[in-house]
């Protein structure tokens, strides 16, 4: 096990944790996150917290995919873990969010929709043989997510002192890119699709 894949195992680890910590019912077994106040804004602790923690995963993103190129590491079972690591990640903290009421509930419905369809597309094509690289697009829609999330993590601050709504603006445009993405990859590979 190479060290991009023992990073990416390191994300999904980091994933699981911060599910746990935005789902599990700490009061019940008598444990609370301190609340305070930033600039009038009301916040809880157990947000920045888990905020921190998406943000270390998100960078281990970018550096799993960096160190496996740039040392001739890329193996099947480091990409595989790196798109589950992902969709851990993304989708699960994207649900959980509009489950909290912080965002709209159509931006994880249209992500993990496109996942699914990319997910399906690329799986065809693996078995007829072809690997389906990452495009422009979806690398975007990935960034703007990625950072989008982490400010609402933050509750778009600093932004939200001047009522500049960046994380909503970064998660909605992350959310066309996914349709913009999806339909790209349905095109390039359309005639993989449908072939006899």
């Amino acid at each position: 096990m190479n060290l991009p894949t023992k990073l990416t195992i390191v994300r999904i680890v980091m994933s699981i944790v911060i599910i746990i910590l935005l789902l599990f019912p700490f009061y019940s077994v008598g444990i609370s996150f301190p609340k305070f106040i930033i600039g009038g804004i009301y916040v809880k602790s157990q947000y920045f917290i888990a905020g921190i923690l998406f943000i270390l995963a998100s960078f281990t993103d970018f550096l799993d995919g960096y160190l496996a190129r740039k040392n001739n590491q890329i193996t099947n079972t480091g990409k595989m873990l790196d798109a589950i690591a992902d969709k851990v990640l993304v989708d699960s903290v994207l649900i959980i969010l509009a489950c909290h009421g912080l965002i709209a509930p159509i931006i994880p419905v249209v992500v993990v929709l496109r996942d699914v369809v990319v997910n399906a597309i690329k799986m065809e094509a693996a078995g007829k043989g072809k690997v389906i690289a990452a495009i422009s697009s979806g690398k975007i829609k990935t960034a703007s997510l990625m950072v989008g999330i982490a400010l609402v993590f933050f509750y778009n601050l600093p932004f939200e002192f001047w009522n500049i709504r960046v994380a909503d603006f970064l998660l909605y445009f992350a959310t066309i890119m996914s349709i913009i993405s999806a339909v790209e990859y349905y095109k390039l590979n359309k005639s993989l699709l449908f072939e006899k």
